[in-house]
């Protein structure tokens, strides 16, 4: 099971009440209808990272967003308290604190996504047993808080706990029966595959939230902690998203794009659990392949642990999706088949991800082998996860190109010229169909001669 990892921060001085109270055996609610949500309503697409909030770093969002730009934010996690009454995970805070950092977020144009649950503190539907009380619970954090928006990452024990799934989904179907413009989404693991199956899994969770009646806007998956000894969480991410693309489809009777615009990715920005680093050059390539798809949300794991130490890089790389309405996010960056030489596809040979695999010309077949992710940002050309390359940085005519972990490296560098050549700096040579050879030919570098082997058509 994938998890959202969990930062040990010191407990507050006090604890911050609600301004509408709920009691640990029952409710104590204004009779008041819902609070207009004070801020700006969420974008087609946009990114918005988790920040574990606390009152020590509950000041993140606004020097983020000073950094960066970045407006939205999913605050983790509200977890129970007893009974009827959560609070927050990190600090023990009660519903109502940090209200003032995120109106001021609000007042500016931005908003927040208040999420339930996460990997150790359970889910206010396994303690709350009344379903009419559940959902005034829930009801009480949209008035308190003035927003529209809550998540649910529901994994472990919670998501095996089929009761208390039933429980949120009725209370979620009744909450957005009385006030519509409430918004769910679900935060869930996955696999390279897509959402796990069977009794009590991700997939199952989406089957009762939709039988019952929840009306679901985001489909946030953990692209994280995949323990499959790959070393390769960009490639993994985005298999997982092709793979849940399809099953949403398939469960809401909707288009693979209309999925993909129900989906939301979530990486940890850095070192994951299993050892693997998910790099800035990584995010790069997962904005790109995000915004040329149409996906919904980018967020990662999480602000202050992770991505204030590298001065907001995660926050700036993701937020380029932001507002895009024609999948143009991330500068330029696009997804697609490369073309050359008489019309050949640049193609990953046998769909291969090790690394020195043979990248070839070969006759255009739609497969994921032939499906590079052209990141303008930083010139790099990515299928499966994996980068083209020159083999050991050569630069002499006739080194032969492959696939390799992406690294950052000159030898990794392609930058598109206005003939259609691709040049790489670091040897000053041109990607070429060697010898015009036809499909199945390995591609490698030459000096450029502006000849129709060495002009690609990029996505």
């Amino acid at each position: 099971m994938r998890a959202l990892k969990t930062l040990v921060k010191p407990w507050s001085a006090a604890l911050a009440l609600a301004t509408a109270a709920l009691g640990s055996g029952g409710l104590a609610l204004a009779t008041a209808g819902p609070a207009a949500a004070a801020g700006s309503a969420f974008p087609a697409h946009y990114a918005a990272p988790y920040l574990q909030i606390a009152s020590s770093d509950a000041g993140d969002m606004a020097a983020d967003k000073s950094a960066t730009g970045l407006k939205y934010y999913t605050l983790a996690f509200l977890i129970p308290r007893s009974g009827c009454t959560p609070q927050w995970e990190d600090d023990g805070s009660g519903v109502g604190a940090f209200a003032t950092q995120i109106s001021a977020l609000q007042s500016a144009g931005g908003n927040v996504i208040i999420s339930f649950g996460g990997a150790a503190g359970g889910e206010l539907a396994q303690t709350c047993t009344n379903v009419s009380q559940l959902t005034a619970a829930y009801q009480n954090v949209v008035n308190a808080y003035g927003v529209t928006r809550l998540d649910f990452d529901i994994e472990g024990g919670v998501l095996s706990d089929t009761a208390s799934t039933a429980r949120r989904d009725q209370a979620l179907a009744a909450l957005q029966a009385q006030d519509p413009a409430v918004q769910v989404d679900f935060t869930l693991g996955v696999s390279p595959q897509g959402l796990p199956t069977g009794t009590g899994s991700e997939y199952a969770l989406l089957q009762d939230a939709k039988a019952k009646g929840v009306k679901v806007s985001t489909v946030n998956i953990m692209t994280m902690d995949f323990y499959d000894g790959s070393n390769n969480d960009l490639g993994d991410a985005e298999s997982a998203a092709r793979g849940t693309a399809g099953q949403l489809a398939g469960l809401y009777g909707i288009s693979t794009a209309a999925a993909y615009a129900m989906m939301g990715l979530t990486p940890i920005a850095g070192t994951n659990d299993d050892g693997t680093f998910f790099s800035t050059s990584n995010a790069s390539s997962l904005e790109g392949f995000a915004a040329a798809n149409g996906v919904a949300e980018l967020s990662f794991w999480e602000v202050d642990g992770y991505d204030k130490p590298t001065g907001y890089q995660y926050s700036s790389i993701f937020d380029k999706i932001t507002g895009s309405t024609d999948g143009g996010g991330g500068g330029g960056s696009a997804t697609g088949p490369i073309t050359g030489y008489q019309g050949l596809c640049l193609d990953d040979r046998s769909a291969s991800t090790a690394n020195f695999n043979p990248v070839q010309v070969y006759t255009c077949n739609g497969t994921n082998a032939q499906s590079w992710t052209v990141n303008s940002a930083g010139s790099t050309l990515q299928v499966l996860g994996k980068c083209l390359d020159v083999n050991a940085a050569g630069t002499a005519n006739g080194t032969t190109v492959d696939l390799y972990d992406c690294n950052d490296t000159a030898a990794q560098v392609w930058v598109p010229q206005a003939n259609g050549e691709l040049v790489n700096p670091n040897s000053g040579k041109c990607l070429d169909d060697t010898g015009f050879g036809g499909s199945g030919t390995q591609v490698q570098i030459w000096a450029c001669a502006d000849s129709a082997n060495q002009q690609w058509k990029l996505p």
